[in-house]
């Protein structure tokens, strides 16, 4: 994506001010019920925003539009959703602070971002730990399994609806066919920043460096970056196939997108809304889900016309390199029962 940090900084200026003129999670009418049990909801129906990283042609974004749509029809209009696409609103790491602060509503962000605010959720966001999208899918929306975790961080103004499907990463760059480890010696990639993607790129041979993904194709393009790290779809989507051709299956990572939202505003809600809202959630992650299967077949082959080369790599090679990050961060009871409730999954 070739956009500038002005044009991130004015859409950020641009949303404080509609929040402060809406009703935001933090300071907006808070819906309830009257003596009958029946929903009263905002005066004049609150508009809900939804940062989001990907085009709106990505799969998550139509379902959460979707969702959006059932959401005003099954609350007579209280609430209505708007997905703001292509980090209009930010960076992820910047539309978590701003639902923390109350000036959005929700935000996808993914999964190893929330590490920086509870390390526990390594347990799904480590290099080979989910060998299928049924695998992960059966997990991480388990209420059995999640609820304690999705609900720790609501003292920080976090708190997680669900987990989606972010497909399966591999590496590319712009410089050669990765095959093995060794390939990556001196490369610079693009992750998603958090301690346990830092120490895995240095296991797996380059050098992790994180960074928006909207500054990402103009870093490859100047040699800032060698590569990044994604799934086929991000990089049909954001024409990285026209400067990093060499796309190669390492398959090293699947963790998922986290919708987050600010807790005051489920508490704002009645306890209808609430269940309608829930309820909607859960549809939108299969939607996408669904839909992003059918898409891949699509990106891959729109990605080979652009000029991009895939290939198979040495998958024990990474897989061996890998290793000793999975021992090193599962560090207490939580994480260890959480690797174990994935790994009784598969």
């Amino acid at each position: 994506m070739r956009r500038s940090r002005a044009v991130s900084m004015t859409a950020l200026i641009g949303i404080a001010a509609l929040a402060l003129s809406a009703c935001s999670a933090g300071t907006g009418t808070k819906a309830g019920s009257d003596s009958t049990g029946s929903a009263k909801g905002p005066a004049a129906g609150k508009v809900m925003k939804i940062a989001f990283n990907q085009p709106n042609t990505h799969p998550q974004f139509i379902a959460l539009q979707a969702m959006g749509a059932r959401i005003k029809a099954a609350t007579n209009g209280r609430y209505d959703v708007k997905v703001f696409p292509n980090e209009t609103l930010g960076a992820q790491k910047e539309t978590i602070e701003l639902v923390q602060a109350g000036s959005i509503e929700m935000a996808m962000i993914g999964g190893p971002l929330l590490e920086n605010f509870n390390p526990d959720f390594v347990a799904f966001d480590l290099p080979y730990v989910f060998s299928s999208q049924a695998q992960q899918a059966k997990v991480i929306n388990d209420p059995a399994i999640v609820s304690g975790l999705y609900s720790s961080l609501d003292a920080k103004n976090i708190h997680v609806l669900g987990g989606f499907h972010s497909g399966v990463r591999n590496l590319y760059n712009s410089k050669k066919a990765i095959n093995t480890p060794a390939d990556l010696a001196g490369m610079k990639i693009r992750i998603i920043e958090s301690d346990t993607n830092i120490a895995m790129m240095k296991l797996m041979g380059g050098t992790g460096t994180p960074m928006g993904q909207g500054e990402v194709y103009t870093a490859i393009q100047s040699g800032v970056l060698d590569g990044a790290e994604n799934n086929e779809l991000i990089y049909s989507a954001l024409k990285h196939a026209e400067i990093a051709k060499y796309y190669s299956y390492t398959r090293h990572l699947m963790f998922p997108d986290y919708l987050i939202i600010n807790p005051a505003v489920l508490k704002g809600m009645s306890e209808a809304d609430q269940k309608v809202f829930k309820t909607e959630v859960a549809t939108a992650i299969t939607e996408a889900n669904t839909g992003f299967l059918k898409e891949i077949a699509i990106a891959t082959a729109s990605a080979k016309k652009a000029g991009a080369k895939f290939n198979e790599v040495d998958a024990k090679a990474f897989k061996d390199a890998v290793a000793p990050l999975t021992k090193s961060k599962l560090t207490n009871d939580i994480t260890r029962g959480l690797y174990a409730k994935v790994q009784a999954a598969a």
